[in-house]
């Protein structure tokens, strides 16, 4: 998993028990805990190589004689690719924890804390990646419904090279020079040190949290003035597509809020109980986070894919639609005669990577 408390016990402690970590571990089965890692990150593995290499990507078709790549699984491959690399990362840092049976390295141990803090800095990194494609396939939804083009160059600067920042500066100032992070002195000292990595690591959760419902809700508007408009009427047609469509981005945020709120809720706890520690919540909170985290791979494949229906695979492209809207059995419900028909324009052709559910 990818929480800032975890990797201070990559620090050097002093054995003593006032130390918040001690006084953790002293209530904590690492065994158990390590196993819960191990299965679900195995899960996670194989959720992302699901969503990796279930079939070719191919071109397809739009309607109007043109092949257009698909913007949204080129997005979803690197989402997966993001999360399989974490997911080996939790994978690899459990098991060798699990082996030597213990997280917290030993006072003299430099290996274990480079070991620690280079597995931490591994999955805290790729997560992070993980979240911004997320954004960015929320983005790139709305851009697509709105006919405007996607920037993959910039996608990928920001989802591999911002986390690269983020992560190498939290984790620079909680184990550099001497990865001492426990007995702070002053409360100042603590926040200088301890408090940017989990800015680093909460902030982008929040901001994903906060901007997708709105970009989902913004492009579940476009789709529905995009297909009604043109007739100004609103079948049963219309109304399933864009149903499913508002479905499946619902189902994306709840993905997301159940992997990752276990996290937020986990820090608001830690700095605001930080001399009163629920020490038991704290731990089942981890067992959550444990879960959770790595399995996000596994739910991505779930509401990501393309979705059947009655049995078979559902898939409505706008130009299709087109087709449907002209049947001759479509009646006005006031008139009781097919109403007047508008010329069709042609809809944005990438609209069919978001509408093929």
């Amino acid at each position: 998993m990818s929480d800032p408390t975890i990797q201070t016990f990559c620090c050097h402690h002093t054995g003593s028990k006032e130390d918040l970590a001690i006084r953790i571990m002293d209530e904590f089965n690492t065994e158990s805990y390590n196993i819960v890692c191990l299965v679900s990150s195995t899960i996670g593995i194989i959720g992302s190589i699901y969503q990796i290499f279930p079939c070719k990507i191919s071109s397809h078709s739009d309607g109007f004689g043109n092949k257009t790549n698909s913007r949204a699984r080129n997005i979803i491959i690197w989402l997966a690719v993001a999360d399989l690399m974490a997911s080996l990362g939790v994978l690899v840092r459990s098991s060798l924890w699990l082996r030597y049976k213990s997280i917290i390295p030993l006072p003299d141990d430099e290996i274990s804390v480079l070991f620690c803090s280079i597995t931490s800095a591994w999955t805290q990194y790729f997560y992070t990646a993980t979240w911004f494609w997320t954004l960015f396939y929320a983005i790139d939804t709305l851009r697509t419904i709105k006919g405007r083009d996607s920037h993959p160059t910039l996608y990928h600067s920001i989802a591999w090279g911002v986390p690269a920042a983020t992560t190498g500066i939290g984790l620079s100032i909680l184990y550099i020079p001497n990865a001492t992070c426990h007995n702070l002195k002053t409360v100042t000292s603590a926040f200088l040190r301890i408090l940017p990595n989990y800015c680093a690591t909460y902030v982008p959760i929040a901001m994903v949290m906060i901007v997708n419902p709105v970009l989902y809700i913004l492009a579940g508007k476009e789709v529905e003035m995009t297909v009604a408009l043109p007739l100004a009427q609103f079948t049963s047609k219309e109304r399933r597509v864009v149903d499913t469509l508002k479905l499946k981005f619902f189902l994306i945020n709840v993905v997301f809020y159940v992997c990752w709120l276990p996290n937020l809720v986990n820090g608001v706890m830690i700095w605001t109980m930080w001399f009163n520690m629920p020490v038991k919540i704290i731990i089942s909170v981890w067992y959550i986070m444990a879960l959770m985290n790595p399995m996000q791979a596994l739910l991505n494949a779930l509401v990501y894919r393309r979705w059947n229906t009655n049995g078979k695979k559902y898939r409505p492209t706008f130009s299709s639609i087109h087709k449907e809207l002209n049947l001759p059995d479509e009646l006005s419900p006031l008139l009781g005669s097919e109403p007047p028909r508008m010329q069709l324009s042609p809809l944005p052709p990438g609209i069919n990577n978001y509408a093929t559910m």
